[in-house]
């Protein structure tokens, strides 16, 4: 099989416009691409692999309902946002057994196959999606980190808002949580030392000193191509209301680009959504990276081409 004719794997949710738009694109160029949503085995999705004896690479394939993609011709894999496994026709015991069965074993195949290019590699994704190893990461590459505190002892934060303030609480992470089957934002908010009572002892909270902030930033990092984008609005966190966003093309300041391929290398990635905080002197501030984070609204709103440099890193073009 030529390189030319091998496929492009994109692992995600049925609801993901990014992925569409990237498939579209792959599509117009004649690349075959194979999409599914993991979390769809058993039900849509089988697999079956082998390796050992004249078999030194994991051989077999995995099989959609109108696709099947023979594993040593995929040229990369686009991982994107898959549900989770589910089992439930099984009681709780068995259910918890089949999942773990099913991620070590579908997802250790996902993960290991020859001559792919990983966008981004599911395990890598797992690694920096730790918030305080993103932190200090960013703060070894070079990056303005604000002072921030990782805590479970409502003293301790008490103090350090006391001492910091303005500071802001946000999530460490954001699992799935319904209310009336309705999925939850938990936004960014900014909270007072009177405001933490003992139920911070409960679970780790993060606090960090708020950036006296005149627009934020978001900067894609697509293989070698630096994306850089200005929003302004009036918001502590720009994610609750896109309506009042408005979007410019900008230049990152010195030692921004140096640092972003820092970090992407310090994790092993190829992609990487940064947020930056940008103060009134015009320093960055780095909030975080999103190793499988959104992208493909700001397209249409800069003109920056974007699709096409994600589409080349998956065709695996030179560069």
């Amino acid at each position: 099989m030529t390189h030319q004719s091998r496929a492009v794997l994109v692992v995600t949710n049925v609801d993901d416009p990014t992925a569409d738009v990237v498939i579209n694109e792959l599509h117009g160029r004649g690349v075959p691409v194979v999409r599914f949503d993991s979390g769809e085995f058993p039900a849509t999705l089988s697999c079956s692999a082998h390796i050992g004896g004249e078999a030194r690479q994991w051989r077999g394939s995995v099989q959609t309902p109108t696709r099947t993609c023979e594993l040593p011709a995929v040229r990369a894999m686009y991982y994107r946002r898959p549900s989770g496994f589910a089992f439930p026709h099984l009681n709780e015991q068995d259910a918890r057994f089949a999942a773990a069965q099913a991620r070590y074993g579908l997802g250790g195949v996902l993960t290991s196959l020859p001559d792919c290019l990983y966008v981004n590699h599911p395990n890598r994704i797992g690694d920096a999606e730790y918030k305080p190893a993103g932190l200090a990461a960013a703060a070894s590459c070079g990056f303005s980190v604000p002072p921030t505190l990782v805590t479970n002892v409502p003293d301790d934060a008490r103090r350090f808002v006391g001492a910091h303030g303005p500071v802001i609480y946000k999530p460490l992470s954001v699992p799935l949580y319904l209310i009336d089957g309705t999925a939850q934002t938990v936004e960014v908010a900014e909270v007072g030392a009177d405001e933490i009572d003992d139920s911070v002892s409960g679970t780790m909270h993060l606090f960090q000193i708020r950036v006296d902030k005149v627009a934020d930033a978001r900067v894609t990092v697509i293989g070698r191509h630096v994306f850089c984008v200005r929003i302004d609005s009036d918001l502590l966190d720009w994610r609750t209301d896109y309506r009042r966003l408005t979007y410019s093309v900008i230049q990152p300041p010195p030692g921004i680009r140096e640092a972003l391929f820092a970090y992407l290398r310090h994790f092993r990635l190829v992609f990487g959504a940064f947020d930056f905080s940008i103060d009134r002197q015009g320093r960055w501030w780095f909030l975080e990276c999103n190793p499988s984070g959104q992208w493909a609204w700001l397209e249409p709103e800069t003109g920056l081409p974007m699709v096409a440099a994600m589409a080349d890193l998956l065709e695996r073009k030179p560069r």
